[in-house]
């Protein structure tokens, strides 16, 4: 039953949820050297990878939340502190989030995996690593857990994987965004994906985007309505929820696999807490702290304390996935 019982007391006013959710992108300035390389995806966009090398034989695989990137506070904090244990760390930057738009009018969702087998078998067959462990936040947390349980020919180099605030089932999170609790964080999702639409109809004249529509967007589904949906040829929003949902996929998981999801993560669902999962298989934990937002997990307004996540990261992959330091 690897149900993971963890203490994660913050002061205040990081028991507030939105506090600790807002406090980390806002006011969490880490810094980190990334060496970029550009790899050629096989329908002939690029897929942007940002490495930190320290000369390790563990290679730890990041992806990022929805509109993040590399520079997102969580992916440089995690690479920094992963670093210091001994690993080489490299980014993931989903499609036309590296800060230069991709070549495709396709660019990611929260069940595209297909992108991250291409980088887990690029990394694979490139570089010369013993392990290769996946973190994945929010999204990119979905995007793990889909494509450890999807994928039945993933490298044997890939011993694990570690997720974050995931909504491990979009249709329930998904209504659960809608609601006024979550109207600031909303908006401003659907401010920068409104922006990066009107950018690709200016590149693809071929795209049929009603702007009209697009400006008086409130919800996610107006957005996958216009591209989403038609772009990545799913039949309906609902249809693209069930079928991108990572939820399915848990008890298909065959390497030791952890899922931290706060108890007061306000994007997700009662659905977003696979506790039944957890209890039944061996290999997949659960921990559910009482406090953390979303990918906050900020206990105090001291630097060298707001480590918890990073610690049970590195925790995880020495203790359960059997990489030592």
């Amino acid at each position: 039953m690897p149900i993971i019982t963890k203490i994660f007391s913050p002061r205040l006013p990081f028991r507030s949820a939105h506090f600790n959710t807002v406090y980390r992108p806002l006011f969490m300035k880490d810094i980190i050297n990334y060496e970029r390389k550009r790899i050629t995806t096989w329908d002939a966009d690029f897929i942007d990878l940002d490495f930190s090398f320290i000369g390790s034989k563990t290679l730890v695989l990041l992806i990022h939340g929805l509109e993040g990137s590399s520079e997102s506070n969580y992916m440089i904090t995690t690479s920094n502190h992963l670093n210091n244990r001994g690993f080489d760390t490299v980014c993931m930057n989903l499609r036309g989030c590296s800060g230069e738009d991709n070549l495709l009018l396709e660019t990611y969702h929260s069940g595209k995996t297909d992108d991250v087998d291409f980088v887990i078998k690029h990394l694979n067959s490139n570089y010369n690593y013993e392990n290769i462990v996946i973190i994945g936040f929010s999204l990119g947390g979905n995007l793990t857990l889909k494509y450890l349980g999807e994928y039945s020919d993933i490298p044997s180099s890939v011993k694990g994987g570690i997720t974050v605030s995931v909504p491990v089932d979009l249709t329930s999170s998904q209504a659960e965004l809608n609601k006024l609790k979550n109207k600031i964080y909303l908006s401003e999702f659907l401010r920068t994906m409104k922006l990066k639409l009107l950018q690709k109809a200016e590149k693809f004249p071929n795209f049929e985007l009603n702007k009209e529509l697009l400006f008086k967007a409130s919800k996610f589904r107006h957005l996958e309505k216009q591209y989403t949906v038609p772009v990545f040829g799913f039949k309906s929003s609902e249809d693209y929820w069930q079928k991108a949902s990572a939820k399915p996929f848990i008890p298909e998981i065959k390497v030791p696999t952890l899922l931290i999801n706060a108890l007061d993560d306000s994007f997700l669902s009662q659905e977003c807490y696979p506790i039944k999962e957890a209890k039944e298989m061996k290999n997949f934990h659960l921990i559910t702290p009482n406090y953390g937002g979303h990918v906050g997990f900020m206990s105090s307004f001291s630097n060298t304390e707001n480590r918890w996540l990073e610690k049970q990261i590195a925790q995880f992959i020495k203790e359960n996935i059997g990489i030592t330091y």
